[in-house]
């Protein structure tokens, strides 16, 4: 009989308190951390988008330093019909130009091609 109790002492593990505990815990930490990472996926896309306008943005002002340099004009409409037959594409993302409402303004936007996702627009300014 002694050795029975002395086996039942010397025996490791974990009470199914303890299990039940540990699961709670890591149930609390799934429900709290799981939608966390669920929407830096729209916000990494979102910021990859800002990053595509940017680049539209640099664009067309290379395209300005260009027209400046070879004495084209430097229109919102001859900058929007050249950035738009050729400076199109950023990696995943399609660029549009159009001229917004104001005179020296256009309006860049970025939008994910295929599955990529994510979509924003940006202002360009033509220095003066």
């Amino acid at each position: 009989m002694s050795r029975r109790r002395s086996k039942v002492r010397n025996q490791k593990g974990f009470t199914l308190i303890e299990i039940i505990a540990v699961l709670v815990i890591l149930g609390i930490l799934a429900a709290v951390a799981i939608p966390r990472f669920m929407d830096l996926t729209s916000v990494a896309s979102d910021k990859a988008a800002m990053q595509a306008v940017a680049e539209g943005k640099s664009r067309l002002s290379n395209q300005f330093a260009r027209n400046l340099l070879t004495g084209t004009s430097n229109t919102v409409s001859n900058l929007v019909t050249k950035a738009t037959n050729s400076l199109a594409d950023a990696g995943d993302y399609r660029l549009l130009y159009a001229a917004a409402g104001t005179p020296n303004m256009i309006i860049v936007t970025g939008s994910g091609i295929g599955n990529v996702k994510g979509r924003t627009s940006g202002q360009w300014t033509m220095p003066q």
